[in-house]
């Protein structure tokens, strides 16, 4: 499969506006709720990766970009983000409350998109990378992390409980935070092989 087919180019496309309009219709929902402001909304890291991964396959479907290193590296950051997303939610965050009521956009951002992204990714590889790579595409976590920490108690707001200190103090969320970290390091790590397995498998039946 490549990117330039019709077929993954339509795909690309639907899963791309459902994501789009999910992340519109979730702040439309919610804007007489009190508390809910959009500097809140577009500090969490659920919606960050969604807008990344919505950009990403709308850029895909209509301007369908070379297979290039750099083209590849912003297709892998945002399956990244968007596996992180998925996996922490599903182990961290299920059940509880994080301004995310509305069951199909809460599927849509935590379950559909994920899944399309890691097939994309799997099913239309790009160009090999550097074994670094991996390792770049935590820079994204990481800055939020920082910005989160740096934030929350200036406008004394956490958008997750497991990053909020003043749930269980600065050790434990330490503690919390350094394997989070680890799994999105695994994660991206695994991410990466697969790319590049799928890729070396796609030239090799070219050939």
């Amino acid at each position: 499969m490549t990117g330039d087919s019709l077929v993954v180019r339509a795909l690309r496309l639907a899963a791309g506006i459902l994501g789009g309009v999910a992340l519109i219709v979730l702040p439309i929902l919610s804007w007489d709720n009190p508390g809910f402001g959009l500097g809140n909304y577009f500090s969490y890291f659920t919606v960050l990766s969604n807008v990344l991964a919505v950009g990403t396959l709308v850029t895909c479907a209509v301007a369908p970009a070379p297979e290039s290193r750099c083209f590849t590296w912003i297709r892998g950051l945002a399956t990244t983000c968007m596996v992180i997303t998925g996996v922490v939610y599903a182990a961290l965050l299920s059940g509880i409350d994080v301004q995310l009521n509305v069951m199909w956009i809460n599927r849509v951002m935590h379950l559909v998109l994920p899944i399309v992204l890691a097939l994309d990714w799997l099913l239309v590889p790009g160009a090999p990378g550097r074994r670094s790579r991996w390792a770049q595409w935590l820079i994204a976590p990481l800055i939020y992390g920082v910005y989160t920490l740096v934030r929350g108690p200036i406008i004394d707001w956490y958008p997750y409980p497991f990053i909020d200190p003043r749930e269980h103090g600065y050790a434990v969320m330490s503690a919390i935070l350094v394997g989070v970290f680890a799994a999105m390091a695994l994660f991206a790590f695994l991410v990466d092989r697969a790319g590049d397995r799928s890729a070396k498998r796609t030239t090799a039946q070219a050939l």
